[in-house]
């Protein structure tokens, strides 16, 4: 079983996947960070210097925190700001993926394009050599 398990894990797409995973682990805290600490403050400085992130709605009495950390710690809240923020996270990573896949299958095609346009290789002396003698033989014949 631990034999089976190794092969397992050798092949190509597992490992592929992995590193997907932990590229994308990465890759998500970068777009954390650019929202969070570059387009947000942006925006919220267009708009009046507010902060999206401690924006909520108090849905229980008890809780009279300026801040989202502490209003959850007091109780319910419905934090459209942080909502927010997460799907501006979504859209910047949905984007830079869209560019990333558009620009691959630009490459792909113009590497098709190459391939079929470049000529094709001249044959082997020794195979020109055969064809010369086939085609002799067929108009003597």
């Amino acid at each position: 079983m631990f034999k089976e398990f190794q092969e397992f894990i050798a092949k190509g797409n597992v490992m592929d996947l992995a590193v997907g995973v932990i590229i994308g682990g990465a890759f998500g805290l970068i777009v954390n960070s650019m929202v969070g600490d570059i387009i947000m403050p942006i925006v919220g400085a267009i708009f009046g210097g507010f902060d999206f992130s401690n924006y909520f709605l108090p849905l229980s009495s008890n809780v009279t925190a300026v801040t989202l950390e502490e209003a959850r710690k007091q109780g319910a809240v419905f934090a459209w700001g942080n909502f927010l923020t997460v799907v501006i996270n979504f859209l910047i990573l949905a984007w830079i993926i869209f560019l990333m896949v558009k620009g691959v299958n630009t490459m792909r095609k113009r590497l098709e394009k190459q391939k079929a346009a470049a000529p094709a290789a001249p044959p082997p002396a020794d195979v020109q050599l055969l064809t010369e003698i086939r085609d002799l033989l067929a108009k003597k014949a």
